[in-house]
């Protein structure tokens, strides 16, 4: 065993949702720095030696041993810190060093006892008639005539820190959890209820003492089962609540996959039994007590991390796993029970942190995790498939760069569109049985996160090409398969199919066109004007969905929002304000979201003086909205227009005499030759431009030629007396 090994951390915080955040791995030394005149906690990163940790040993922090290979500790109000260790040896050496430095017995899990005053006072006054001194405190006779004694005495010692830590020490010295346990078996066969009920007062005042030392013996293999048997029998409620028999019958543990890990096995069982204890059968802490079960939520913590880390090391588990949930002799029933051990092995590495998170899913990759995806996507089995879906949403989420090379890689793999898993997401979504579109929805948003800019920004390893690459495969290859539905159900202007669940799917796909039109400038924009794209989509405001219509407005808002006057000439072209102004009409005078929604977009092209659109807008459509008079958008939107024409009119009376033809002569010149000597004044108003700067910048620099002569500057500027 090297000393590398055995100092080997890792630095934890406790941050304000309560949970414990990876500040990173390192080596922990005690070294004395003058700089702090002490001994101090400095704790080196692996990877480039930097300092994670240096902190001094405080005579009067109290610092607790937990599970073993755990040392926490507070460092002001809220800033708590835990160094977990991966030998017991190493953590025992700190531990020791510690106690050194504050002079304590090193046999206790805990260095410090911190009372205030009024904790003293109350300390000092109620000591006697307990029966408990200041130093070590005596509990009663642990038999069943002094049970009602040892909950009163438990629960007197709940409020106060420095008693509930002496009430801890005695309670592990006189082994009074196995005494418990003896005395509850002895009261069930007695059916003695007065003695249960006292039970269930003690272990439920043993679990908010909130110590780990407790946690660690109640809730063993030996002793865990019979804990939670104790907390059946709540003198509240009339019945005793069946914990044991949901547990142990209802809830079987399944071995999805033969493991040897016997360690796995029972960190699993235990993980799961803490967990109903703390979510099912202990109360709710209130906002005043948030602290209450800190210990028990950062005891489940710590299990979780082992199991992910044990599973993610075990490469012949995950190879068996894998191999046997690709196999098609495997039964439907027992494939869906591994997804969900996939899925809940997910959620239980949310809570790693990201350096842990990218090695556990490279692990997952490595294991071709989108594959065994792809093939369990269409499954018949609805539980399967919901799974599945999870499984990939946590993928994507948390690294969608992996799965985006996994589709490049796929799309040089394979020349049939039906085979890539961006199409099969979309299939899925038109398959897709709930009438609420939850899946489908969730589909989407997978999609939505594979095409988002803002991810492929953030990533290191992709560089402008990939992001090109990828959205030119996706447009190619994708978008055609995600608008099938809503080209196949616009025919000839019309809808053939308006139910319900038509109407959400076509919804969900519009939402991510929209948000393609608002982030893919340059590829949405040529593919909906070289697929004409908008007029299918205009067909759907004739639909009898609100929500739908609404969609599908929203969509022209984007394009017009972009003040692209690519799009614009593309709407003007089309004459495609014609169906937004008949779907106004049609709505009539309602006050509804889609009628707010029309005027919202007419207000903004006024606000926003798209000048294209707002011309078209005055001179085709006006006729539609002629008897709106409930809001002012549509005057004020022709009093615009009217503004810009007298503009161009007085901008045209006011031009030079000798700058344009006069009224009389170009009236006897034909229209083209009235354009070619526009164009011809144009360029001999260049040159002159031109060489009158030429000659301002010879003329500052010193350098002006013998011809300047030829010129003579005047305040209009230059004028060629050649």
């Amino acid at each position: 065993m090297s000393a590398d090994t055995r100092r080997r951390v890792k630095l934890y915080t406790l941050n304000e949702d309560r949970q414990w955040e990876d500040r990173g791995t390192g080596h922990v030394n005690t070294p004395y720095i003058s700089r702090l005149n002490g001994v101090a906690l400095l704790v080196r990163s692996e990877t480039d030696g930097s300092i994670l940790l240096e902190s001094k040993i405080q005579m009067h922090t109290a610092y607790q041993k937990q599970q073993e290979t755990l040392i926490v500790w507070s460092e002001g109000d809220k800033y708590d810190l835990a160094l977990s260790f991966q030998e017991k040896a190493g953590c025992d050496e700190i531990w020791e060093k510690i106690c050194q430095v504050q002079g304590k017995d090193p046999s206790l899990d805990i260095t410090q006892d911190v009372e205030s005053e009024d904790e003293q006072f109350i300390d000092s006054s109620t000591d006697t008639s307990l029966g408990m001194g200041i130093g070590p405190i005596q509990l009663p006779p642990c038999d069943l005539a002094h049970l009602g004694e040892i909950a009163d005495c438990l629960r007197s010692a709940l409020a106060m820190p420095a008693k509930r830590e002496k009430m801890a020490i005695a309670i592990e010295n006189e082994n009074c959890v196995k005494k418990l346990i003896e005395m509850f078996h002895m009261c069930e066969d007695l059916e003695n209820e007065d003695g249960l009920h006292h039970l269930y007062e003690i272990m439920k005042t043993l679990c908010l003492m909130n110590k780990n030392s407790l946690y660690e013996i109640m809730f063993s293999n030996e002793f865990i089962m019979d804990v939670i048997g104790c907390f059946e029998y709540d003198p509240s409620l009339p019945e005793p609540v069946r914990h044991r028999d949901y547990i142990l019958t209802k809830a079987k543990f399944k071995g999805i996959v033969p493991s040897s890990n016997t360690e796995l096995v029972a960190k699993i069982h235990q993980t799961y039994r803490v967990q109903y204890v703390q979510d099912v059968i202990l109360p709710m802490p209130s906002m005043f007590e948030e602290n209450t079960l800190s210990s028990l939520s950062s005891f489940v913590f710590f299990n979780k991390i082992e199991i992910v880390t044990m599973i993610q090391d075990d490469d012949k588990f995950l190879t068996t796993f894998f191999r046997d949930l690709l196999d098609d002799e495997t039964p439907e029933a027992r494939r869906r029970d591994m997804v969900l051990f996939l899925k809940e092995l997910c959620q239980f590495s949310q809570i790693l942190q990201k350096a842990q998170k990218d090695n556990f899913l490279k692990t997952l990759f490595k294991h071709d995790i989108l594959t065994a995806v792809e093939y369990l996507l269409p499954s018949s089995d609805e539980g399967t498939k919901l799974a599945t879906v999870d499984v990939l949403s946590y993928l994507v989420e948390q690294n969608p760069s992996m799965v985006r090379e996994f589709v490049l890689q796929e799309a040089q793999d394979t020349n049939e569109d039906s085979d890539l898993i961006i199409n099969l997401l979309t299939e899925q979504m038109k398959l897709d049985p709930d009438p609420n579109c939850g899946c489908a929805m969730q589909l989407c948003n997978i999609i939505r996160i594979l095409v988002d800019p803002d991810t492929m920004v953030s990533e290191v390893n992709m560089n402008w090409n990939a992001r090109t690459e990828f959205l030119s495969f996706f447009y190619q290859r994708c978008m055609p398969v995600l608008l099938a539905p809503i080209v196949a159900n616009t025919v000839e202007s019309r809808i053939e199919k308006d139910d319900i669940k038509t109407a959400q799917l076509e919804h969900l796909i519009l939402e991510l066109l929209s948000f393609c039109v608002e982030h893919h400038s340059y590829h949405m924009r040529n593919y909906v004007i070289g697929k004409d794209l908008l007029s299918r989509i205009l067909v759907l405001l004739k639909s009898r969905h609100a929500f739908l219509k609404l969609s599908g407005l929203r969509f022209v808002r984007k394009m017009i929002g972009l003040k692209d006057e690519v799009y614009n000439r593309y709407i003007i072209r089309g004459t495609y304000v014609q169906p937004v102004c008949e779907a106004f009409k049609r709505n009539g005078q309602t006050y509804n979201l889609f009628n707010s929604a029309c005027i919202e977009l007419f207000e903004f092209i006024r606000t926003e003086d798209i000048k294209s659109l707002l011309c078209h807008v005055a001179e085709r459509h006006m006729d539609a909205f002629s008897d709106v008079d409930y809001v002012q958008v549509f005057k004020e939107l022709r009093l615009r227009y009217e503004q810009h024409q007298e503009r161009a009119g007085a901008a045209a009376a006011s031009a030079p005499t000798g700058m344009a033809l006069d009224s009389s002569a170009a009236a006897k010149v034909p229209p083209g030759r009235q354009a070619a000597g526009r164009g011809r004044g144009n360029v001999v108003r260049r040159r002159r431009r031109r060489r009158e700067l030429k000659w301002r910048v010879q003329l500052a620099a010193g350098c002006l030629p013998r011809s300047c002569s030829q010129f003579t500057a005047t305040d209009e500027g230059c004028s060629d007396q050649s």
